[in-house]
């Protein structure tokens, strides 16, 4: 599970430098640490098949990343996959969230609160304009036969709140428009 350390002050992007390289994967998150466990394999599997067909559909001046954080204010999320525009500075911390046109979140048991609730909210209010959401396991609210993956596909509205254009389950396809166009077919994406 996703557990913040505790701490009297905020965390800042600039303390995840000193931050060990143990496997864990470290996050600033509304001036919280948060650490998760290393993904599954279904969740990388996941994770660089979509790479790989965005990298098919991306436009020229765009680049597919996978977990490389947003840099937002103070906080650094980080996205299983982002999706920016250039120019990319490519030694840097992180990519700044006015270049993240696509942030996508593969929903794990460590980071379920995180995926489908605070992340959401920081990305939007961060402006960025689009936030994929994909379940690979069982969750609450799953329609009747509905089969997993799902994805969950939102876009910026008027009010800096993600509206739900899409919810794409294992054995269906949809082409969503934004923020390029691509047909996807959550099936394809696991082994």
């Amino acid at each position: 599970m996703a557990m913040p350390a505790p701490r009297l002050d905020r965390w800042t992007s600039a303390d995840l430098d000193r931050m060990p390289e143990d496997g864990l994967r470290y996050e600033v998150l509304n001036g919280q640490l948060v650490v998760n466990a290393a993904p599954k394999p279904r969740h990388q599997w996941l994770i660089q098949r979509l790479s790989r067909m965005l990298d098919d559909v991306v436009p020229a001046d765009c680049v597919v990343l996978e977990g490389v954080g947003a840099l937002i204010a103070d906080d650094e999320p980080i996205p299983d996959l982002i999706v920016a525009e250039g120019p990319i500075s490519w030694d840097a911390r992180g990519i700044p969230a006015e270049q993240v046109r696509l942030a996508v979140e593969v929903v794990s048991g460590s980071t379920t609160l995180a995926d489908r609730m605070t992340k959401p909210v920081v990305y939007a209010a961060a402006g960025i304009p689009h936030y994929w959401r994909f379940e690979i396991n069982p969750f609450k609210g799953r329609l009747p036969g509905e089969e997993l993956p799902v994805l969950f596909a939102h876009t910026l509205g008027s009010e800096q709140v993600y509206e739900q254009t899409h919810r794409v389950c294992a054995g269906d396809t949809a082409t969503l428009h934004g923020p390029f166009e691509i047909t996807l077919a959550p099936l394809d994406l696991l082994p």
